[in-house]
């Protein structure tokens, strides 16, 4: 692959907030003592009478969210993807989902790009939380040209939508016209030997994975699967059907999260082979994002070596 251009995937909330508070006077958003490494300081700027902050009370701030929806606003909120889920974890469930409430919510930091801060702050769970919850819509978006699409798409679903993005900055990997529907997930690179499903961070590790298995005649197909719920059920079973084999790349827990959903649509639908690369049943630790996702098993090379063992299983 040629060398990627690195941008903050919360640059495309934040901007989208913006445009979406432009657009509908009913847009507010909220933010739990972390305006700036959000970016939801920009639609404060410009609309300081529709902004909330709750300081570091994620409870209230859901709740609060929740009572805005009741009287017609569209609320957003922001705060990391750990605060968000395990510590609301109860307002969400009850308030929110319960009642479907029109909430939506940014879940910052997610994974292992919160860094140093260390497993406290590292969401490596939320997906599988996220994803168990009747009516909420979980995504996790790959850049910041996706999360922009995807922030913008949530304002559209009468119901509450989870959107996971990272701290750091990370490869772009779509572009501002790349295709983009909530559930419908988008094939990067075609191929019929095997599948590479990815989400978030991952799908550029996933790209470089099958240009290096092209290198020895291996055609990988790489899927972008943004949305984790409603899946692209369509997607995978036509992977399975035409590759033989799939691989899944999240970082995210090994358990609840994209390698899960898929094997559950595999095991009904069509069973192949499959390989999981995801951090394994192990808590975060302090250290600087790019050392951890070597440290935790979440590159290219983890990709490929599971593939690898895939296609062998192809053979027998």
């Amino acid at each position: 692959m040629n060398t990627p251009e690195y941008r903050l995937t919360r640059e495309g909330w934040g901007r989208a907030l913006v445009e979406l508070g432009r657009e509908n006077p009913n847009v507010v958003v909220l933010v739990g003592d972390l305006a700036g490494s959000t970016m939801v300081d920009l639609f404060q700027k410009e609309f300081p009478d529709r902004f909330v902050e709750c300081g570091i009370a994620e409870q209230n701030m859901t709740t609060i969210a929740a009572g805005l929806s009741l009287v017609g606003k569209i609320p957003f909120f922001a705060t990391y993807g750990a605060f968000a889920t395990c510590r609301a974890a109860d307002q969400l469930r009850v308030t929110v989902c319960y009642s479907n409430l029109n909430v939506k919510i940014g879940g910052a930091h997610g994974g292992i790009s919160v860094g140093p801060d260390g497993a406290t702050h590292q969401a490596l769970e939320e997906i599988a939380f996220m994803r168990a919850l009747p009516n909420m819509t979980m995504i996790v978006p790959t850049d910041c040209h996706e999360t922009f699409k995807a922030t913008k798409a949530a304002a559209q679903i009468n119901g509450p939508v989870y959107i996971r993005f990272g701290r750091e900055k990370v490869p772009v990997v779509t572009s501002e016209n790349s295709p983009f529907e909530i559930g419908k997930a988008n094939i990067l690179r075609d191929g019929g030997d095997i599948a590479i499903i990815a989400c978030g961070v991952m799908v550029y590790e996933a790209l470089v994975a099958a240009d290096e298995l092209g290198k020895s005649g291996v055609e990988a197909r790489v899927i972008n699967m943004h949305t984790l719920k409603p899946l692209d059920e369509t997607a995978i079973i036509s992977a399975a059907k035409e590759c033989g084999g799939i691989v899944t790349a999240e970082e995210h827990q090994i358990y609840g999260g994209l390698g899960s959903a898929c094997a559950q649509v595999i095991a009904r639908e069509y069973p192949v082979p499959m390989e999981y690369v995801a951090v394994m049943d192990r808590f975060g630790e302090s250290g600087q994002p790019d050392e951890l996702l070597t440290a935790f098993g979440l590159r290219s090379l983890n990709i490929i070596e599971k593939a690898q063992k895939v296609l062998q299983r192809k053979r027998k």
